[in-house]
C-alpha cells in the first residue's frame, strides 16, 4: 500500500471518532461481510447513491482499500447510481491527495479512471454507471446505500442479498465555494474512518 495512504490511514484508527449512531448503522454491514468470511465466500459490496458520482465512488475505493488494509480475502467492491452520470472530477483529486494514484483512461462525456491503492493490486475502475449495470454482480451482494435520496428512491435492489443504509452528506453542497476542496477531504476521511472501522471488526 502506497506510503501516503498509509499515514492517511493512521489518522482513522481512533474510532472513537465514530460516532454511537454511526457505529450502530455499521453492523449490519459488519455481519454480512463477517457471515460470508465464516462461511469462506466471496464478498461482495455494491455502494449506491443517486447519481454515481462522488459518496459510492469513495466508498467502493475506501472499502476495497481497507478490505486489503485488513487482509481480508475476496472482497470485490462495486459502486453504481439510479441514473448515469460521470465521476466527479473533484474526487479524483481528493483521492491523489490522501496518496491514491489515479489515472484517466477514457477522456468522455463520463470518463474512466483507474484508481490504485498498491503497486501489485488489482486497480478500482471508476466511472459512473446504474447499479443494475452489467459491470456490477446480479446477485449474492449487499447493496450499501450511501445517499439518503437512493435510499427513499430505490427500495428494493434486484439481486441484492442485502440492503444496508449508510448515508453520508452530499459534498457537493460545496461546489464552487471558498471551502470546495476541505469539504471533499473531510466528506472521504469520514467514509475511510467508517469503513475501516468495519474492516478492523472482522475476524478471519
Amino acid at each position: 500500500m502506497y506510503k501516503k495512504i498509509k499515514e492517511t490511514v493512521s489518522t482513522l484508527i481512533d474510532v472513537q471518532n465514530l460516532t454511537e449512531e454511526r457505529r450502530a448503522a455499521l453492523i449490519p454491514l459488519i455481519q454480512f461481510i463477517q457471515d460470508k468470511v465464516n462461511k469462506g465466500l466471496d464478498i461482495n459490496l455494491n455502494f449506491i447513491c443517486t447519481h454515481n458520482s462522488r459518496r459510492s465512488h469513495l466508498s467502493q475505493i475506501w472499502a476495497q482499500t481497507a478490505a486489503s488494509y485488513y487482509n481480508i480475502t475476496r472482497v470485490y467492491c462495486y459502486s453504481g447510481g439510479t441514473e448515469e452520470t460521470a465521476l466527479f472530477p473533484k474526487v479524483a483529486e481528493t483521492l491523489i491527495h490522501q496518496g491514491f494514484e489515479v489515472f484517466k483512461i477514457a477522456d468522455t462525456d463520463n470518463p474512466v479512471y483507474v484508481i490504485k491503492y498498491d503497486d501489485n493490486a488489482l486497480p478500482v475502475i471508476g466511472f459512473s454507471k446504474k447499479y443494475d449495470s452489467a459491470f456490477n454482480p446480479v446477485s449474492e451482494f449487499a447493496a450499501i446505500m450511501t445517499c439518503s435520496q437512493a435510499d427513499e428512491g430505490c427500495p428494493f435492489i434486484p439481486g441484492a442479498e442485502k440492503r444496508i443504509p449508510i448515508t453520508f452528506e452530499d459534498p457537493k453542497v460545496s461546489d464552487g465555494t471558498p471551502e470546495q476542496t476541505s469539504v471533499y477531504a473531510a466528506r472521504s476521511l469520514e467514509i475511510a474512518a467508517a469503513l475501516f472501522y468495519v474492516f478492523s471488526t472482522i475476524k478471519k
